[in-house]
């Protein structure tokens, strides 16, 4: 099992630990903050600042928190242009619901110039994960009205399951997702040319690349890659927003689907829900509602009736 260490600060620790509040774990070993199951990753924070990120994704995970990671695995040197970008138009993306059992993921990818993107900083633009999900569409409503070239790409779960029963990873979906998003906003900007492009770093830049290719589409150029571009792009921060505005969207539906509100993240109340589920509609019905190689599955199978 792969693994990646970053060290943070107190500050950027903190900040981990609300991230997966919804993912932890009830275990607590000795010396650690917490221990939380998110994304297909194990994460452990230490007291010293140390947190450890296992499983398949472990690297991407890591990477949102750290942009020079130390994995047991020989990285590719990451590829990204100047961030010179971020202070002219260009487009960012940035996607949603990848860590959650229930739902499916979102990528929103946003073109703004330099006017457009100084209104969506004074409509409150900026790094959303410290806001709720209602600040959040309050801000995304403001965000419609504008002028900005925008495009949302979902991901349903029927469409997922399937794909990773093609062996695709959700590495490869992300990637395919945030391509798809971008070529849309670039189709709708006709003729103009975007100084750049931003995409908020979930795998190493070559990774990225390969899996555009092993879909036998042509990346596009003039990528930067950026661990907490929310923070550095308003473009980014923008197009996060609608990602996740579209996610509770469809969370809601699918909410209204099963008769009660699903619960976000990977929690014991997913898996109590999970339970729920199959005791009233069947195992069968999770491949509309979830991810179902999540281990969640599998944990909720062990429930008693009464858990």
């Amino acid at each position: 099992m792969g693994q990646t260490v970053i060290k943070v600060d107190r500050k950027t620790l903190e900040a981990i630990d609300r991230y997966y509040q919804q993912s932890k774990s009830n275990k607590q070993p000795p010396h650690t903050v917490f221990v939380a199951k998110h994304n297909g990753c194990t994460i452990t924070a230490y007291q010293s600042g140390k947190v450890l990120f296992q499983g398949s994704e472990h690297a991407s995970e890591a990477a949102k928190w750290d942009a020079n990671p130390q994995t047991n695995k020989k990285q590719h040197n990451v590829e990204s242009h100047s961030k010179a970008v971020l202070t002219k138009d260009h487009i960012g993306s940035d996607e949603a619901g990848t860590g959650d059992y229930f739902g499916p993921i979102t990528v929103a990818a946003v073109y703004a110039d330099e006017r457009q993107q100084a209104l969506l900083r004074e409509l409150g633009v900026k790094d959303s994960k410290s806001m709720n999900d209602k600040t959040i569409a309050s801000i995304v409503q403001d965000i419609l009205k504008t002028d900005i070239i925008y495009s949302t790409v979902t991901l349903n779960n029927e469409k997922y399951n399937q794909l990773k029963q093609q062996n695709w990873s959700q590495t490869r979906m992300k990637a395919w997702m945030h391509h798809n998003a971008i070529d849309h906003v670039i189709n709708k900007l006709n003729d103009m040319t975007p100084s750049g492009i931003v995409i908020d770093q979930f795998c190493e830049p070559g990774v990225y690349y390969n899996k555009i290719k092993a879909s036998d589409a042509r990346p596009h150029n003039d990528i930067t890659f950026l661990t907490k571009a929310e923070s550095q792009s308003t473009c980014v921060a923008a197009a996060s927003m609608l990602a996740r505005y579209r996610f509770v969207q469809e969370m809601e539906q699918l909410s209204k689907k099963v008769g009660f509100t699903l619960q976000k993240g990977s929690s014991n109340q997913v898996d109590r829900q999970i339970k729920q589920l199959i005791n009233t509609k069947g195992e069968s019905f999770l491949n509309q509602v979830g991810k179902v190689h999540f281990g969640n599955t599998q944990k909720a199978k062990k429930l008693s009736l009464d858990s």
